[in-house]
């Protein structure tokens, strides 16, 4: 209630990317005093429960609610964002050199339609300041994804050097690994998501991920972002690239070029859309996902996702895991409290004893398979 009546009504009077870098700045004040740190878990924290917790590809996951890439693209507020709630966390995405990204303003609000649209471009500090923030947090009670990009002015014959050089460099500070393929911010970055340069880039991501596994002696999987502007062919021969290569797992989806149904005037701004519009969406492709693959490649759903009724769709439909981004903007911190408590009630209702339990149910059903 804090959040709704007093922090969100200054934060929509700033401009959304100075709001953005405010909360940044104050988190990381709060999460050098411990004392606060542990009032925030007080506030937002979400109990551990048998029925939500799960494990997926060797990694424990407490709830099923994570926190997006591009909140925390530069590792800044860890700590204090993984208090709040969330069963996991990405930071990022994060190129090997820091780059300034796109031209001011880059994003906007659309309260009509509860949803954001941005063209940050892949601004961040690069892989070292990354890697000195996370050197110097404490362990985190969540997993950490590190999201990874390519830098704008590497071609993409060259790409695979930005992302084995990323994981070669974060290894030791990530649970998991996200190669983002699907921005529309950054030009030609979606060309990765096909034919023979989505084969070359996932070949020379897989050596370096089972090498970076031997040397350490870890089992880091990696998920490939993608597009949810994909028509049915092209997702279905990406997804089948990404399963001959061995890839475990994808995040569905990323922000969409599409502007359909949107009434706020910023509806004509470039860039990324991200909220409620795109849940169905998300939604259609994590079942096309499923489906394809039988169930073996895990699924991350992002997209649209406000209500645990949300996160509840795209479980029934195949994702293992969800995460957000725009709800949390919007509803704020309390949003995983409220959505894990009422998912509860969901899964009891229909007779399931765990959420593992309800991935992919509406296949078996019968029903959308």
């Amino acid at each position: 209630m804090i959040y709704e009546a007093l922090v969100k009504p200054m934060l929509f009077r700033m401009e959304p990317e100075e709001a953005h870098d405010f909360v940044l700045r104050n988190l990381q004040r709060i999460q050098r005093q411990p004392g606060l740190l542990y009032l925030i878990e007080k506030l937002y924290g979400v109990r551990e429960e048998p029925g939500l917790a799960s494990e997926l590809l060797g990694i424990r996951f407490p709830s099923p609610i994570g926190l997006a890439a591009g909140l925390d693209k530069d590792a800044r507020a860890v700590p204090a964002l993984s208090s709040m709630g969330f069963g996991f966390m990405e930071v990022g995405s994060v190129t090997p050199i820091g780059q300034a990204g796109n031209d001011r303003p880059r994003l906007f609000r659309l309260p009509d339609d509860e949803a954001l649209i941005n063209r940050m471009g892949f601004n961040n500090g690069g892989i070292h300041a990354m890697k000195e923030r996370l050197e110097s947090c404490n362990a985190l009670k969540i997993p950490l994804g590190i999201n990874i990009g390519k830098n704008k002015r590497t071609p993409n014959e060259k790409a695979h050097e930005d992302y084995t050089r990323c994981l070669r460099s974060l290894y030791p500070y990530a649970d998991f690994f996200i190669i983002n393929l699907s921005s529309p911010n950054t030009p030609s970055l979606r060309k990765l998501q096909y034919g023979s340069e989505l084969d070359e880039l996932l070949i020379r991501i897989v050596a370096e991920t089972e090498r970076l596994n031997a040397r350490h002696r870890g089992d880091k999987p990696v998920f490939v972002k993608i597009a949810p502007d994909m028509d049915g062919g092209e997702l279905e021969n990406m997804i089948g690239k990404i399963m001959r290569h061995g890839i475990p797992g994808v995040i569905a989806a990323n922000t969409t070029v599409t502007r359909g149904g949107l009434t706020h005037p910023h509806r004509e701004e470039t860039g990324g859309l991200s909220g409620k519009p795109l849940h169905l969406k998300s939604t259609e492709i994590i079942r096309s996902i499923y489906k394809q693959s039988g169930g073996t490649l895990k699924i991350i759903g992002s997209g649209g996702i406000f209500t645990a009724r949300d996160v509840y769709d795209k479980i029934r439909a195949g994702a293992s895991l969800v995460e957000i981004y725009t709800s949390f903007i919007y509803k704020g911190p309390r949003i995983n409290r409220q959505c894990s408590s009422e998912l509860l009630d969901l899964l009891k209702r229909d007779g399931f004893a765990s959420l593992s339990e309800a991935v992919g149910a509406d296949h078996a059903a019968g029903s959308g398979a």
